[in-house]
């Protein structure tokens, strides 16, 4: 047999990815839905669908700071003893001259109503009087006080919002699953809505496994490796919409590591772990987290999963309550790569978002990779727009391993089970990133 054919013999033992997510995710529900206030719904997902209770302006009123005029006080003037030639706007090339009667403020409440010939000076916000169906900008007119020139007459309307013209009352405002945005949440305030049902950012615990592990602050050195992955994939989960927790270093104790996780289901709606998911001597989560105990399977169900980097992976609840652990790999990249494919969807459908997985595009390939016999690979790219329209997508040196890479990706080139190779010019998938760049 080749080792081509080893290889392939090997990968088909092996869980496919798809497979995998849909089993892990129809375990998942969303968290129970919170009423909110609404300074607080900030970064949730609405747990039902948002119905304007008023209308959007809530009256007539003025949209710029000028004169709110009738119209056809000033579309057609006639020329008196303030006439002055007008540069544009009034037939004739008159200006028109009108008495000021009042000024209106946005704090300003009793009704007023206009009489041919007069009008009001107003501020942007202010409730239009009655019979008012223009403002005039100030720079139209000679910003009189007792009474106001007005140069150029604008086109009816013009200055003008009307109640409910943005919003009528009764307009759906947002779906249920609808991310809730600061843009929303003004949408919401200025239509009279000051609490909201979401569902609740997922509280995510982090814990690194493993006794060669030592805080950040120094280098490794021999048998003793820096806990990258806790502060990682804390930063990973807050992206993701969490309240992250990291909880630092636990040693291979079994003991210890019972404890801990019993203790973090108190406050954890998802407990992310690190290392010790293969089959190794040192693997203590894998051998802890799996053991048959009483004739009965172990919490966690721990699967090699046709995932590169990465392919131990594990599943389960943990105590009383059942909260879900997602147990990832202890090398870096592969957990990172793994928080990204399983991890991430967990949250994200905990959190009642929609869609769960991050957007994708079809990328034209500017080199000539090669990738693992039947495993899914997702190696950090640079992907970039393309002039006339697509996108193209540079594989960064190093392949999936390499945390410089991670760092600079934009964006995750997907390669399937049944590429070895893509080549250079070939169309291939990419899930985009969140990256400010």
């Amino acid at each position: 047999m080749t080792a081509t054919a080893d290889a392939e013999a090997a990968a088909n033992e092996l869980t496919p990815l798809a497979d995998y997510l849909g089993s892990v995710l129809r375990r998942l529900r969303a968290l129970p839905p919170l009423d909110l206030d609404l300074t607080q719904a900030y970064g949730n997902v609405l747990a039902e669908d948002v119905v304007a209770p008023h209308a959007y302006p809530a009256f007539d009123q003025a949209a710029v700071d000028g004169y709110a005029a009738r119209w056809e006080d000033i579309s057609g003037g006639s020329r008196g003893p303030g006439y002055v030639p007008a540069p544009s706007g009034i037939p004739g090339g008159r200006s028109i001259r009108l008495n000021v009667v009042g000024d209106l403020g946005a704090a300003s409440w009793r009704p007023v109503r206009l009489t041919p010939g007069s009008c009001f000076s107003v501020a942007a916000g202010a409730p239009l009087p009655v019979g008012a169906d223009v403002v005039v900008p100030v720079e139209w007119t000679d910003q009189g006080m007792a009474a106001v020139e007005i140069f150029r007459a604008p086109k009816r309307g013009y200055g003008v919002r009307r109640a409910g013209e943005e919003l009528p009352a009764g307009t759906l405002l947002a779906r249920a699953g609808t991310y809730v945005s600061p843009a929303l949440v003004a949408v919401f305030a200025a239509t009279g809505i000051g609490h909201v049902v979401v569902r609740p950012s997922p509280r995510v615990v982090i814990v690194a496994t493993g006794d060669e592990l030592v805080d950040v602050g120094r280098g490794s050195q021999p048998g003793q490796v820096v806990d990258t992955n806790s502060h990682a994939l804390t930063a990973a989960a807050a992206e993701a919409g969490a309240l992250a927790y990291r909880v630092g270093i636990c040693d291979d104790d079994p003991e210890a590591l019972r404890g801990l996780l019993e203790d973090q289901t108190l406050r954890a709606d998802l407990i992310i772990t690190t290392g010790g998911t293969g089959t190794g001597p040192g693997d203590m989560v894998r051998r802890i987290l799996s053991r048959r105990e009483g004739g009965r399977a172990g919490p966690v169900t721990f699967s090699e999963v046709a995932l590169y980097p990465g392919t131990a992976l594990g599943f389960g609840t943990v105590g009383a309550e059942e909260v879900p652990v997602v147990c990832l790999p202890g090398e870096p990249g592969a957990a990172l790569i793994g928080f990204e494919v399983l991890a991430r969807p967990a949250i994200q459908l905990l959190a009642g978002a929609e869609p769960v997985f991050r957007p994708s595009v079809r990328a034209h390939l500017l080199e000539t990779v090669s990738s693992p016999v039947g495993l899914r690979e997702f190696r950090p790219a640079h992907v970039a727009e393309r002039r006339g329209g697509g996108y193209t997508v540079q594989p960064l040196a190093g392949g999936p391993f390499t945390l410089s890479g991670l760092a600079e990706a934009n964006g995750l080139l997907v390669l399937g089970e049944r590429v070895t190779t893509a080549a250079a010019g070939s169309t291939v998938d990419v899930l985009l990133l969140d990256r400010r760049r």
